[in-house]
């Protein structure tokens, strides 16, 4: 098995940026322009949604809203949106929104955590619409949710309000449903179905969007009315898109990734940035072409879910040691894609991973070797990449390239030294 490894060099990725600077005035400013306090009535109860995504300014956002309801004399609280997450328990999921920093003392309000669904309708598939009792039980819904491209399918709407609405707030019966519809007809035919259910039979008061750029700071955040759910969302997405992060070479032999996890993306790696994904009747991504990947680690913040880990080809037994696989599997399975609980290959030491990757690359001679190393798949600002690149870095007006090149840094036993 080959034991070379080429140098590598680190570059920083030029990126276009836009951050909003006072989120707390932003949401206020949409606030009176909705104007707020001609419509809430004293003593209504007003859920807001929080999901399981890491959301840099989500509990501000929640705290603002909260703070002006409570003004109004309103008594608003939090429901745990996020599907199957948290272990699919009320227990689990209040405690994944306390990992983002989503508490009662942070928000200003009670958090209200229940696994127990009702039915509110029936899709023309024949199969029931399943919604949170504890969402049920509000005068009003405040849909706060961050706009992005999906990891797992391609539409004029995907991750944002509406898939927040279907999935997140069915717990975890009710996104089960909706992910298994999606099997047969798509998630696209499905999400429209569901949410032209919904904006119909709940409560909807209004949305709020917020989308962030490729540091994963707040980029732009937007009141969105519930006649305008659609089409609003739609042009949202589109100024997500132009905002997302991605590898800046377009053919790699090796993929090196130092941690992937669900605080990261809702399948560990987003499938954008990887091009790889797993769910059945999904078009494979044309670009970027990764012939292996090798992933390291799991981040604090997933808790040990790995989905996600079943689209590398590599990865380490600390990694392995480190999988709850109750959480992992459920995640998965109530996803449709069980394909990413799958464990790869697994070694000791990075060492040995990165020679087999070599060796299963299709490269003969390690000085052409196209390596690119990255934190994760959502910090793509600085990374390294092997000599092989260095022609294209150089002749490339968005990176910069910071380091002569370098031997891979390895430690007494093997293993990788993160220079991130």
């Amino acid at each position: 098995m080959m034991e070379s490894l080429p140098k590598i060099f680190k570059i920083r990725q030029k990126m276009d940026a836009p951050r909003l600077e006072n989120v707390e005035q932003r949401v206020s400013e949409l606030l009176n322009r909705f104007q707020l306090s001609r419509k809430v009535k004293k003593g209504e109860r007003i859920a807001l949604t929080a999901g399981s995504r890491g959301i840099k300014d989500k509990p501000r956002v929640l705290k603002t809203v909260i703070e002006h309801l409570r003004s109004l004399g309103a008594s608003p609280f939090v429901v745990p949106s996020m599907g199957s997450h948290g272990g699919a328990t009320a227990e689990g999921q209040v405690e994944v929104l306390e990992s983002l920093g989503i508490t009662e003392r942070s928000v200003g309000a009670p958090i209200i955590s229940s696994m127990d669904v009702e039915e509110v309708g029936r899709t023309r598939f024949g199969t029931p619409v399943l919604i949170g009792r504890d969402l049920l039980g509000a005068d009003k819904i405040i849909v706060v949710n961050r706009i992005k491209p999906h990891t797992d399918f391609k539409g004029e709407i995907e991750s944002g309000l509406i898939k927040m609405m279907a999935i997140g707030m069915g717990k975890h019966q009710g996104s089960l449903m909706v992910h298994r519809l999606t099997i047969k007809h798509g998630f696209s035919t499905v999400l429209a179905e569901v949410g032209s259910i919904l904006l119909e039979k709940l409560p909807i008061f209004f949305g709020i969007g917020i989308i962030e750029n490729q540091y994963d700071q707040t980029a732009l955040i937007e009141l969105v009315s519930p006649e305008e759910f659609i089409e609003k969302e739609k042009a949202l997405l589109r100024r997500a898109r132009e905002w997302m992060p991605s590898l800046p070479f377009n053919e790699v032999d090796i993929l090196i990734v130092d941690e992937m996890g669900k605080d990261i993306s809702g399948t560990g790696m987003d499938t954008n940035v990887v091009g790889r994904n797993q769910l059945i009747g999904n078009p494979r991504f044309e670009n970027p072409k990764i012939t292996r990947i090798f992933v390291r680690d799991l981040t604090e913040g997933t808790h040990g879910n790995a989905t996600g880990i079943g689209m590398a080809d590599y990865t380490t037994k600390r990694l392995v040691d480190k999988i709850d696989y109750p959480s992992t599997h459920i995640n998965c399975i109530n996803g449709m894609v069980p394909e990413n609980a799958r464990i790869p290959v697994f070694f000791e030491r990075d060492r040995e991973a990165l020679r087999t990757a070599h060796y299963n690359s299709g490269v003969f001679d390690s000085r052409d070797l196209r390596i690119l190393w990255i934190k994760n798949t959502l910090e793509l600002e600085y990374l390294f990449a092997s000599e092989a690149l260095l022609d294209e870095a150089r002749s490339n007006p968005r990176i910069e390239i910071l380091t002569e090149p370098i031997d891979f840094p390895f430690d007494e036993e093997g293993n990788l030294i993160s220079r991130f």
